[in-house]
C-alpha cells in the first residue's frame, strides 16, 4: 500500500516541477511578446493565456494551486524565500517586486516554497 502513496507523491512532485517551469517559461515568453508591436503580439498573448489556463486546470484537478504574491507587502512568514532580503534594513517596508518561482499550495498546505525579489517602499 505504501508504494502507491510514494507513486502519488512522485507524480505530484513531477506536476509541481512542470508547473514551476511552465510558469517561468510563460514569464519569459511574455517579456519577448512585450517587445513585439501591438498588431503582432495579440495572438501570442492569447496563446500564452491559454497555456497558463491549461497549467492551472491541471494543478486544480490535483488539488494544487499556484500562488503569485507579486506586488504584495513582504511578510517574513510568507511561503517564499527572498533572495535579496539582506539588502534591506529591519525597519524597511518591503514589497514583493518579482516572483522568480511561484508558491504551490495543496489541500494539506504548502507543497513548494516560492522565491522572490523585494524592493523597498519609498516613503
Amino acid at each position: 500500500m505504501t508504494h502507491v502513496g510514494k507513486d502519488d507523491e512522485q507524480l505530484e512532485q513531477s506536476l509541481i516541477d512542470i508547473a514551476v517551469e511552465s510558469w517561468r517559461f510563460s514569464r519569459l515568453f511574455g517579456k519577448v511578446v512585450g517587445k513585439l508591436d501591438a498588431g503582432e503580439s495579440g495572438r501570442y498573448i492569447n496563446q500564452i493565456r491559454y497555456f497558463q489556463k491549461k497549467v492551472e486546470e491541471s494543478l486544480d484537478s490535483n488539488d494544487l494551486k499556484l500562488v503569485n504574491v507579486e506586488g504584495q507587502p513582504y511578510d517574513a512568514g510568507m511561503a517564499a524565500s527572498a533572495l535579496n532580503l539582506g539588502d534591506f534594513g529591519p525597519d524597511d517596508v518591503l514589497l514583493v517586486e518579482q516572483m522568480l518561482e511561484p508558491i504551490i499550495m495543496g489541500p494539506k498546505g504548502l507543497r513548494k516554497q516560492g522565491t522572490v525579489m523585494l524592493r523597498k517602499v519609498e516613503a
